[in-house]
């Protein structure tokens, strides 16, 4: 019988499917609830068929060696895969799945907490109240920027991008995208967005919301010059990769009014934060919520099994990255 080691505790729409097909004996959990240590990792997959990790898990080539031959699938539970070596996995011949699809409209809603907090300095006042610093409402106290009709402008204008920009629409704001691909204007949803340049996106964005995959083009594609040509009034939204963006620089462009705020759910070394930016009132910071809802990681830990179940019973795994190994 096929054995699955899962590299951490997956909502029950998963495991249940993998209990199913294969019996509960057949399926190993790391039992903490935290990223697996890396020798409990290299141990965990020995003679594995199957490898569920999660994006927090690093999957080269010294992992597959561990497993050994039976390896037959590393089935990610994330839309992302760069923290697999899809180059080690496809030299062995072995599928890379994800979980694409699932994540868009849940983290579009995300951006748009994160939007309109940093913008209403939510956490900032939050923090006032709940130390007993509020004193009464006062005509200067907390001022923030109003987010209905400004200009919203969005780096990378895929799936996510595109349902950010649909939301935009109950705002009636201007939306502006830079895309590395072409758009199907089908998709737009009566946005009418139009396509710049990212030094244009810049110049005029009063909202730059990130959505790009991370590359090696893409990483610190935000750093010190990009914060220079934005609005001093404008603020930057990540949800996507955390070294899209220079924390550093941000630090600075934060503590030197370069930019209005920021709002981040991603950060450049999860679980690591840049010390400077806890000392940022104007920066809101969620630690990596995008997909956190009951109904989404559901589906994720259902398309994630539903990968391996295919792969193990001799069919092709529907959400696969390397395709050119089946």
């Amino acid at each position: 019988m096929a054995r699955i080691f899962v590299a951490r505790r997956i909502p029950d729409a998963g495991l249940n499917l993998l209990y199913d097909a294969f019996g509960k004996e057949n399926v190993a959990i790391y039992p903490e609830d935290r990223v697996i240590p890396r020798d409990a990792l290299l141990s965990g997959v020995k003679g594995m068929d199957a490898i569920l990790p999660i994006l927090t898990d690093r999957i080269d080539g010294e992992v597959m060696a561990a497993a050994g031959p039976r390896l037959k699938i590393i089935a990610n539970f994330a839309v992302g895969y760069n923290n697999i070596d899809v180059d080690a996995a496809t030299q062995r011949k072995i599928p890379v799945t994800n979980t694409p699809g699932v994540l868009t409209e849940t983290t579009a809603d995300l951006t748009w907490t994160l939007m309109l907090a940093v913008a209403r300095r939510a956490g900032e006042s939050e923090r006032i109240l709940r130390a007993g610093k509020w004193t009464g409402w006062g005509p200067m106290q907390l001022m923030g920027s109003d987010v209905y009709g400004k200009t919203l402008g969005i780096f990378g204008y895929g799936r996510i991008g595109q349902a950010v920009a649909r939301r935009a629409l109950a705002f009636d704001m201007k939306v502006i995208y830079a895309s590395r691909r072409p758009v199907d204007s089908g998709l737009d949803h009566k946005t009418h967005p139009r396509a710049v340049d990212k030094k244009t996106l810049l110049a005029e964005s009063d909202f730059v919301s990130i959505h790009c995959p991370l590359l090696p083009e893409t990483t610190h594609a935000f750093g010190a010059a990009e914060f220079d040509a934005m609005k001093n009034t404008a603020y930057l939204i990540n949800t996507s990769r955390g070294p899209v963006v220079d924390e550093a620089a941000l630090v600075d462009a934060l503590k030197g009014g370069k930019i209005a705020g920021a709002g981040l759910d991603v950060y450049e070394e999860e679980p690591k934060i840049h010390p400077g930016l806890f000392e940022c009132e104007n920066a809101v910071l969620l630690p990596h919520l995008g997909s956190a809802t009951q109904e989404t990681r559901g589906k994720m830990a259902h398309i994630a099994a539903t990968n391996i179940v295919a792969r193990l019973k001799g069919e092709q795994p529907p959400n696969c990255v390397n395709p050119e190994v089946l």
